[in-house]
C-alpha cells in the first residue's frame, strides 16, 4: 500500500482515513465531486506534499480511469447514505452506490489495480433474526432487503466479488459498518438530535418509540479496522479473494440511552416527544447488533465504547456548529 486512490475523500470516514494514510507517509490520491463532503475536511491533507484531491465524479468513467493512474490500492467510501429519505429519490442508490462502485472496478481494472476495501454496511441484513445472544455474523442468508441503500450496498458487493473470482482483483475486503460516530460526523442520530437541542433545549422529537436497538463504532476504531485487515492482507492466499468482515462494537444501546448521554453531556433534560412505533423511518431496523468475532480474530479491538463514541461526537459537533449551516 504506498499509492492509495480514496473515493468520497471529503466525506467523513474518507478524511479520517487520508489523514491517517498520510501521518503513515502513505502517498494519496482523494477523489470527491463535494456533494455532500466538506472541503475543510481536508484542509490538513491539502497541507502534505503526498496528497493530491481531484474533483470528479464517480459517474464520469473516463475522468475516473484517469485520475485512478498509479494507484495499487483503491478505498471507496463515497456512497449516497441517505436511507431515511432513499424513496424521494430512489435513483440515488442505483447510481451513486451500485453504478458508481461498477465504474470504480473498470478504472481500477484499466489502472491494473488489483486490491480493493469497499466500505458497505450492515443494513444488507436487512431485518436479520437477531438476539442479544447472537448477533449476526457475516454468514448470514440476506433476507428480504428492507432499504434501497443497503439493496444497492448488497449489489456492489455482488459485482466487487464477482471481480475478484473473475480474476480482475487480488484482493477485495469488504466492511460491513454499523452507523460511525466520531469527528466530522454530518449524517445520524448525534447530529439530528444536537440540531433539535440547539433550536428548542425543553424538548426533542425521538422518531419511533426510543427503544430501538442500535450499535455504532467510533471512527478512528473503523479506519484501524480497514488498514489492520488490508495490511495481514487476509484475502491475498485465501480461496476466495473477496473477505467480508463486520464491523461495530461487542455492544448495542436503546435509543433512548444515547438521548441520555447526549443530554448528560449538554446538561439537559428536555421532555420527549415520541412519533410511536418500533421503527422510526421505512427501512429502519429495531435491532442491529453485528457479530464481530472474525475480525477480533486477525488481532484488531474497538478501543472505545459506544457511550464514549457519543460524547466525542457531540463535542466535536458543539465545537464545529458550521457543520450545520454548510451540510447540503
Amino acid at each position: 500500500m504506498h499509492h492509495v486512490f480514496v473515493t468520497g475523500a471529503a466525506g467523513f470516514i474518507g478524511s479520517n482515513f487520508i489523514d491517517r494514510l498520510l501521518a503513515e507517509g502513505v502517498r494519496v490520491t482523494g477523489w470527491d465531486n463535494l456533494s455532500t463532503g466538506q472541503i475543510r475536511f481536508l484542509d490538513g491533507a491539502n497541507q502534505h506534499p503526498h496528497f493530491r484531491l481531484i474533483r470528479g465524479d464517480n459517474m464520469d468513467l473516463p475522468a475516473l480511469k484517469n485520475a485512478m493512474q498509479g494507484a495499487d490500492f483503491v478505498a471507496h467510501f463515497a456512497a449516497n447514505a441517505d436511507i431515511r429519505d432513499g424513496w424521494k429519490h430512489p435513483e440515488k442508490d442505483l447510481q451513486q452506490n451500485t453504478m458508481a462502485t461498477f465504474n470504480v472496478l473498470e478504472a481500477m481494472r484499466e489502472n491494473g489495480v488489483r486490491r480493493i476495501a469497499f466500505s458497505s454496511t450492515g443494513s444488507v441484513y436487512g431485518e436479520a433474526l437477531v438476539t442479544p445472544e447472537r448477533p449476526t455474523p457475516e454468514t448470514d442468508s440476506f433476507p428480504i432487503q428492507t432499504s434501497l441503500y443497503g439493496a444497492s450496498k448488497s449489489a456492489g458487493e455482488g459485482l466487487i466479488a464477482a471481480y475478484a473470482e473473475g480474476g480482475q482483483i487480488d484482493e477485495a475486503y469488504i466492511f460491513r459498518f454499523v452507523s460511525i460516530l466520531g469527528e466530522r460526523y454530518t449524517h445520524g442520530h448525534v447530529f439530528d438530535f444536537y440540531q433539535q437541542l440547539i433550536a428548542h433545549p425543553d424538548h426533542l422529537r425521538v422518531l419511533g418509540n426510543g427503544t430501538q436497538r442500535k450499535s455504532y463504532l467510533y471512527v478512528q476504531d473503523c479506519v484501524d479496522a480497514i488498514l489492520h485487515v488490508a495490511r495481514q492482507a487476509t484475502a491475498k492466499n485465501a480461496r476466495h479473494h473477496t473477505q467480508i468482515y463486520n464491523l461495530g462494537t461487542p455492544e448495542y444501546v436503546q435509543v433512548n440511552a444515547s438521548i441520555g448521554f447526549i443530554c448528560a453531556e449538554l446538561g439537559l433534560t428536555p421532555r420527549l416527544d415520541y412519533t410511536g412505533g418500533d421503527r422510526g423511518w421505512i427501512g429502519d431496523n429495531p435491532f442491529i447488533f453485528l457479530d464481530t468475532r472474525k475480525i477480533q480474530e486477525t488481532g484488531w479491538r474497538p478501543q472505545l465504547t459506544i457511550a464514549q463514541g457519543i460524547v466525542r461526537t457531540l463535542r466535536w459537533l458543539k465545537a464545529n456548529r458550521w457543520v450545520y449551516d454548510t451540510r447540503h
